[in-house]
């Protein structure tokens, strides 16, 4: 049975679908002893051999779910960073995180909070594509006083460069001097989304912590705990609840 090159690539626990098919555009995947740059190429998972650097890929037989509380300061990507800046795999050290496992969606530099870590391909493309509205809410201290009239602007949403964002749900939790907490909830994956769209607003973000994906909180880790395990049966339930052909059974 033939497969979509990305897929079997994040199968095999080295990166998501969306990392993979920046590998295959770069030519730094081989089928083979051939270079494939065609990003709906497939393989016969039981005939061909997919390589990375020269060593060959094959899916993880253990499937890892791992929920992460990502300071500041931290890129959520892998290897290491031409500007020097620390990224997962320096923070999965000081954890002391062995598992080969890589982030689901983003979190960006300056924010902090929930990040989901796998090296289950199928389960983390279910959970960071958009076109599956996964949920994920955050809390966001922004700069000034949030007044009612734009906050029901910030509710009916705003273009911004790449698209309209609409809030899920919105609610303003505290308002102190100069500074208003908020809760948002949204399923888009853009990059720095919540920065660009409270900037829309005149009211730039100080804070931003991700407290939510779907049904998984980050309410129980702390300073003390800043990760765990999670079992697959929640991951599972998860997806079926958002998944409306029930993908995973």
């Amino acid at each position: 049975m033939e497969t979509r090159l990305n897929k079997y690539i994040a199968q095999t626990g080295l990166c998501s679908r969306r990392k993979a098919d920046e590998l295959i555009k770069q030519g730094k995947i081989k089928v083979n002893d051939k270079v494939v740059k065609d990003l709906g190429y497939k393989i016969n998972p039981k005939k061909d051999k997919v390589f990375y650097q020269g060593k060959e890929l094959k899916p993880e037989k253990k499937e890892v779910f791992i929920k992460l509380y990502k300071p500041r300061g931290y890129l959520s990507e892998l290897g290491k960073d031409k500007f020097g800046r620390k990224t997962l795999t320096d923070l999965f050290k000081e954890l002391g995180i062995k598992e080969k496992v890589y982030p689901v969606g983003r979190l960006d530099y300056d924010s902090e909070g929930l990040l989901l870590l796998t090296n289950a391909g199928d389960y983390a493309y279910k959970i960071s594509h958009p076109k599956f509205k996964v949920p994920k809410t955050y809390l966001v201290e922004v700069e000034g006083n949030v007044n009612l009239e734009t906050f029901n602007k910030m509710k009916k949403g705003i273009m911004l460069e790449d698209g309209f964002l609409k809030p899920d749900d919105l609610k303003i939790i505290k308002k102190k001097k100069n500074k208003t907490l908020l809760e948002i909830t949204i399923h888009s994956g853009k990059k720095r989304v919540i920065r660009r769209f409270m900037k829309a607003f005149g009211h730039p973000v100080i804070r931003l912590i991700r407290q939510r994906i779907g049904n998984i909180k980050l309410d129980d880790l702390n300073k003390d705990t800043k990760w765990k395990y999670i079992d697959k049966k929640t991951i599972q339930e998860m997806i079926k609840r958002y998944d409306k052909r029930n993908y995973f059974k």
